[in-house]
């Protein structure tokens, strides 16, 4: 995937991952009720990041991000220091 926004000094591109719409049981969560994803995969990596690489998933603060859309496409940019974890 072509991201078209290019991350600089220690910022990277993501995009969010879908929040689930239904519980394990199969019950389904209404649209308000949702949590708002903290969870992303990693698209680029400005050259100062030294912990986070393409195609990981992230674990990052809930409100830290800046949201962006390009196209039809919606991106995250997070600082490397308010990523929290990374996900196997």
């Amino acid at each position: 995937m072509s991201v078209p926004i290019e991350p600089i000094a220690d910022y990277i591109v993501a995009q969010s991952e879908e929040a689930a719409t239904k519980t394990a049981s199969g019950l389904y969560i209404p649209g308000g009720a949702q949590e708002k994803p903290t969870v992303a995969k990693v698209l680029a990596v400005g050259p100062n990041v030294k912990t986070v690489k393409t195609g990981q998933r992230i674990i990052y603060k809930s409100y830290s991000q800046t949201e962006v859309k390009v196209g039809t496409e919606n991106y995250l940019l997070v600082k490397e220091e308010d990523v929290l974890a990374t996900v196997k």
